[in-house]
């Protein structure tokens, strides 16, 4: 680190920062508020907002000069644009005109901002999510925004997956040694990271070698999303150093997984997770998401206990602290191993077969919970939809139903081969299709559990009437056919009244695994 250098570049930003802290410099008039982070001040007028590199070299980034600040301004501006084009507007020069004075976009520049929109305050999702309105649709649009950003990002061609992940490990490790954290908790760690890596660097070096590494967002959690013309909406990106940003997808949304389940947001964790697998290929690599969890945890424990370390108010320093040392015991319990297991929610439209796997999803094996694999869902991917598309009817002939049935048991095996517990929703009308879904988890050697949901013909056709949104075209009419369905005998499926509200339907099924002697 270059010190005498930022510090002296430190001191000629203080007229800079002075300047700008002044509504006249922007042709305005009205209070400036101003948010401060390590590397950046961010001025605040009407409705914009203009964000100033600080001068500092951290060595993990350096900001120390200002050819190094126009740089890193005109690359944030730049790949910020991929997802928040609407907030980042354009590159600003600080200037010093003949008589000294400083203005906007004249004179000879003596610094770099970024201008952008200002979006409501309360929009971060930091925010949406501690007043309780991280709903599921917000979930779900968040996760389709992420997924779509990851199909366009651009491809890393280096194959370095194994190489590339070892690298953050090493830099958490030297890291987590420099913060003050209990020397036998980082050797828990580094014990249990190293055993993970060893199992699973084939895999990353495979992913990397098939496109799954891409020049991603890098920072994803909660702080860096907004909400923007009512979407949630990525930005603030990593943009000082393109290989930290250059992961695989699974780890970049690992980061914001983690940041949920931290927060105690384990439905919406498990959640954001399996509709970003539904909507992207990704399901190959969930063996290693223990890794990424817990690297990314890793990375915040370190963060918080050298925050703590500066902290001049006690107080926030010991709160700081205590949440370097949680960090790190997630770090390690990311890496316990949890085995898995087969849970089928099956029953007539209706039911309400989705609403509880996807409730009971989050409680079912290793963080954050289990694949959620929905014949509804997978149908509609087979036919190149988004899951809330409506299908034709003969999507749904008995061809390409008996196609989802064995799409589905393949993607439980897999998934199950991965380490992962799986909780699977569809009709499984026929015998055959119960029976076969048990076989996957015989064959996988992981318990099973069969749940038949059942509730009376008014209540079902009632829901399917009133539903709207939702993965399943199935109306009144579909309803009416499958009562004269013959479901043959529901050998080893525990019969679960469905009639009541969701929160009955669950409290007896987890009652039925509870009597399996299955974790609930």
């Amino acid at each position: 680190m270059n010190q005498g250098a930022t510090m002296a570049d430190a001191r000629d930003q203080q007229e800079t920062i002075a300047f700008l802290g002044d509504a006249a410099a922007y042709g305005r008039s009205g209070p400036v508020e101003t948010v401060e982070t390590h590397g950046a001040i961010v001025f605040l007028v009407g409705d914009r907002a203009y964000k100033l590199k600080r001068a500092v070299d951290l060595g993990f980034l350096d900001f120390s000069t200002i050819d190094k600040r126009r740089a890193v301004c005109e690359a944030e501006l730049a790949l910020n644009r991929r997802t928040a084009p609407d907030i980042y507007l354009a590159l600003r020069q600080v200037g010093r005109l003949a008589d000294g004075a400083l203005a906007l976009d004249a004179g000879e520049a003596v610094d770099w901002l970024i201008e952008m929109r200002r979006f409501a305050p309360g929009a971060l999702l930091s925010e949406v999510a501690a007043r309780g309105e991280l709903a599921p649709a917000m979930v779900r649009d968040l996760a389709d925004a992420i997924a779509a950003f990851h199909d366009r990002a651009e491809v890393d061609i280096s194959g370095d997956g194994a190489a590339r992940m070892q690298r953050v490990i090493d830099g958490n490790r030297a890291a987590l040694a420099n913060a003050g954290l209990a020397r036998a908790d980082r050797e828990r760690w580094e014990h249990a990271i190293r055993a993970a890596m060893a199992r699973h660097a084939p895999l990353l070096d495979a992913r990397a070698a098939s496109g799954h590494v891409r020049h991603c967002h890098g920072d994803l959690h909660l702080h860096n999303i907004c909400l923007w013309q009512g979407r949630p909406t990525l930005f603030d990106c990593l943009e000082f150093d393109q290989d930290l940003a250059t992961t695989d997808v699974l780890y970049d949304v690992a980061f914001l997984v983690m940041d949920l389940w931290h927060e105690g947001m384990r439905a919406e964790a498990a959640l954001l997770l399996n509709r970003y697998l539904d909507m992207r290929e990704e399901g190959g690599g969930m063996a290693a998401m223990p890794l990424f969890l817990s690297a990314r945890s890793a990375v915040r424990a370190h963060v918080n206990a050298l925050a703590a370390a500066r902290q001049r108010d006690p107080a926030e320093a010991t709160r700081q602290a205590r949440k370097g040392r949680r960090y790190l015991a997630q770090a390690i319990a990311f890496l316990a191993p949890e085995p898995p297991l087969l849970v089928a929610v099956g029953g007539l439209s209706g039911t309400g077969k989705s609403t509880l796997a996807g409730v009971l999803a989050s409680g079912l094996g290793a963080a954050p919970g289990a694949r959620w694999l929905r014949s509804d869902v997978l149908r509609k991917r087979r036919a190149g939809v988004r899951p809330e598309e409506t299908l034709p009817v003969e999507a749904y002939a008995p061809g390409e139903s008996a196609a989802v049935y064995v799409a589905l048991m393949g993607e439980a095996a897999a998934m199950l081969g991965a380490g992962r517990a799986v909780i699977v929703d569809g009709v499984f009308a026929r015998a055959d299709e119960r029976a076969r879904m048990e076989h996957v988890a015989q064959e996988a050697g992981v318990p099973f559990i069969g749940l038949w949901l059942e509730a009376p013909r008014a209540a079902l056709l009632a829901r399917v009437r009133d539903r709207h949104g939702d993965a399943s075209d199935a109306g009144p009419e579909v309803v009416e056919q499958q009562f004269g369905y013959d479901l043959g005998h529901l050998a080893g499926w525990q019969r679960v009244d469905a009639s009541g509200t969701p929160g009955d339907t669950l409290a007896r099924a987890r009652a039925a695994i509870t009597r399996r002697g299955l974790p609930r």
